[in-house]
């Protein structure tokens, strides 16, 4: 039962996507991600860039080490599947590197999906 009640908020969050602003989104992406990430493409931080992250295998960027965890997850990040890793990494994906400060809620990963698709 709580497998699906996140599976439906993940879904509401993606759906949400769609309606979610841009402009939050990049604000989303300069208050939480900013500090590890770029959106230049092949400019990595202390994470990868994210420069086209959606549609791309994770674990694809280029001159940036990543975790086995994520070496070895086989996953192509969707909308869908990238919200559920921001949701909770290290539980989505233990071993992960990736770690957050701040938890982002659904709509601030919507708003930062939706910018992202942008990002090419």
């Amino acid at each position: 039962m709580r497998w699906l009640a996140v599976t439906l908020g993940l879904l509401a969050s993606c759906s949400a996507a769609q309606a979610a602003s841009p402009a939050e989104g990049r604000t989303v992406f300069e208050d939480l991600c900013a500090d590890c990430h770029t959106v230049t493409p092949g400019k990595n931080k202390r994470g990868p860039s994210l420069a086209g992250v959606l549609g791309k295998a994770a674990a694809g960027q280029p001159n940036y080490n990543y975790s086995e965890a994520l070496r070895n997850a086989g996953i192509v990040w969707s909308p869908e599947r990238l919200a559920r890793f921001l949701a909770n990494p290290k539980k989505d994906l233990p071993g992960t590197k990736m770690r957050l400060l701040s938890t982002p809620g659904q709509a601030e990963i919507a708003e930062l999906l939706t910018w992202l698709q942008e990002q090419k």
